[in-house]
């Protein structure tokens, strides 16, 4: 499991550059040794040649956007925890804040109405017991009730040992099993590590795959509603608002180093692509929520992603869970499996020849 190491934490603001370090650890390495050639003039003594050791590996599980609202109720992840606790890293998208204080803040403009998410700090350790091992604050909704409020957020998960990814400039080192990851969150706001900052932000992305042998880019991009299920290749904006290009950007972090991207935002289902081997899910939809996200139609419909990356990054085994939240915004294993039936529809509509394939189980079929 994952075990970030206590950091020191202050009220980020947009001038401050953030760096959040984790326990490093050595890499494991192999050492082969080589007996004797197996012919009759081997030396009496010579030892056996050992068979290889296979390189590290570590597992990821992965949810979208987690909106609360009012004191924490462990109850809301129930029927999923099981899918979150087996995993070395399991992370998703937090949407708001877990504060007190604070004062309101907007996004949208007026005539769409105001949304700002705040919950009980208390939400931290409720997160954490319920398999949650790290979140990325990199969204529109980090800076509801201002600075104060972050900072609030920022102390309540420290105090539940959830790492954070997502602020201006910072790169997360954690270890999950034998493996060191790097996270890097990213979001287009000032608050946060700015996703329509592309080089910059592949800079960050190759910085980070210098000192970690795996690094996972978490990205909240796009378009959103129940009509924005597709990758356009294009820009896109909500509310007038840039929401950046998710399809270059997410190319343009596994071009710099990443080997697994993962995305939220849209608050419903993206399709899945592979690209340079490596897997983007381009939304994972809405993940939780106490009241606060709508849950009708395929905005109910949800996934945890499941994967198994070896040591260098590369894609050993991955499956979906099939997801459906119900009017509440609690989620639960759905044996109907819509997601995955939307889910392969998406990939191959958008990515053709590199869509991720879906099993009839959720099983992620490996490129060959």
């Amino acid at each position: 499991m994952l075990h970030p190491v206590p950091q020191v934490m202050r009220p980020p603001s947009p001038a401050v550059v953030a760096a959040s370090v984790c326990l490093l650890g050595g890499g494991a390495a192999a050492l082969l040794l080589a007996g004797a050639p197996a012919s009759s003039s081997a030396a009496p003594d010579a030892k056996p040649m050992r068979p290889p050791m296979a390189p590290p590996t570590f597992s990821v599980v992965a949810g979208g956007d987690v909106a609360l609202a009012g004191d924490p109720d462990g109850a809301l992840f129930t029927r999923i925890r099981r899918f979150l606790r087996p995993a070395d890293l399991a992370v998703a998208n937090l949407e708001g804040t877990l504060a007190r204080g604070g004062s309101g803040r907007c996004v949208a403009d007026a005539k769409s109405g105001c949304f700002v998410f705040r919950a009980s700090p208390g939400w931290g350790q409720t997160l954490r017991r319920s398999g949650f091992t790290a979140l990325n604050v990199a969204n529109n909704h980090a800076l509801d009730y201002g600075p104060a409020a972050q900072a609030e957020t920022l102390a309540a998960l420290r105090r539940g040992h959830i790492a954070v990814d997502g602020l201006p400039g910072q790169i997360t080192y954690v270890r999950a099993g034998r493996v060191r990851v790097a996270l890097v969150g990213c979001a287009p706001y000032r608050w946060a590590q700015s996703l329509l900052d592309v080089p910059g932000s592949a800079r960050l992305v190759h910085r980070a795959s210098r000192r970690a042998d795996v690094v996972v880019v978490y990205l909240h991009a796009g378009a959103e509603g129940a009509a924005a299920d597709h990758v356009s290749g294009a820009p896109e904006t909500y509310l007038g608002e840039p929401r950046g290009n998710p399809a270059e950007f997410a190319h343009a972090m596994i071009d710099a180093g990443a080997d697994l991207v993962l995305a939220s935002g849209p608050h419903v289902l993206r399709g899945l692509e592979w690209y340079r081997d490596r897997l983007i899910a381009y939304s994972l939809g809405n993940l939780a929520s106490s009241h606060t996200l709508s849950s009708s139609g395929v905005l109910g419909l949800s996934v945890l992603l499941r994967v198994t990356l070896d040591v260098h990054g590369r894609f050993e085994a991955g499956s979906l869970v099939p997801l459906k939240l119900d009017a509440w915004g609690v989620p639960a294993f759905d044996p109907d499996r819509a997601s995955l039936v939307l889910l392969r529809s998406l990939s191959q509509a958008d990515f053709g020849r590199h869509a991720a394939a879906i099993g009839a189980g959720g099983r992620i079929v490996p490129r060959r």
